[in-house]
């Protein structure tokens, strides 16, 4: 039996969201996602932790990518021009051929309540790291928290819309419309915006 070879961690992602799509997450077993794939249980745990992490493998690169864009930006970004290259950094995770996936994972995680628990705590982790880049960078407070946590925002609520039924923008383009929408609604004139919607 192979036990090691190139994309052994890719093929038991695949497989168990195959599986948890299918049988349900509390009902598969970390044995059964290694036995689809033709290896052994011991080789799942050389790659993952347990069988949650299969869902959330790699998180950390997706976080280095949104620091990668802070880091990138001019020296005098203003915390939300930071805000919209760290958005734009991260976008290339997120390839059209990538969405039916995305989907089919974020219905595996909206049926069981730890998995949004962490799923939480993913988005929580990213924007305590974007507030340090930002703070590092300059950003005073209470403006490096508000601009860390509102990039967090508008990228779950692109990330929603990027993965509902029907849709066809890349998740670059909803973010830029989602970021747009949060700079009218704290502009500084509140009474256009409100008459503008009504």
């Amino acid at each position: 039996m192979v036990r090691w070879q190139p994309g052994t961690s890719e093929r038991l992602q695949a497989a168990a969201l195959d599986l948890f799509a299918s049988n349900g997450y509390e009902q598969t077993t970390a044995a059964e996602i290694a036995q689809s794939v033709g290896l052994t249980e011991r080789t799942f745990f050389r790659h993952f932790s347990d069988k949650r992490e299969v869902l959330f493998h790699g998180q950390e690169l997706l976080v280095e990518a949104f620091l990668a864009g802070v880091a990138a930006a001019p020296d005098d970004a203003t915390p939300m021009e930071l805000v919209g290259a760290a958005l734009e950094s991260a976008a290339p995770f997120f390839p059209a051929e990538r969405r039916d996936h995305s989907r089919l994972r974020q219905t595996v995680i909206d049926q069981n309540p730890a998995l949004q628990e962490r799923e939480r705590h993913k988005m929580s982790v990213l924007a305590t790291t974007l507030r340090d880049a930002l703070r590092a960078r300059g950003s005073a407070e209470p403006a490096a928290t508000l601009a860390a946590e509102s990039a967090a925002t508008v990228f779950g609520v692109s990330f929603t819309q990027w993965i509902a039924p029907g849709e066809e923008r890349s998740i670059v383009e909803i973010e830029r419309a989602v970021l747009a929408e949060l700079r009218d609604l704290t502009a500084a004139n509140p009474t256009a915006h409100r008459a503008a919607k009504a």
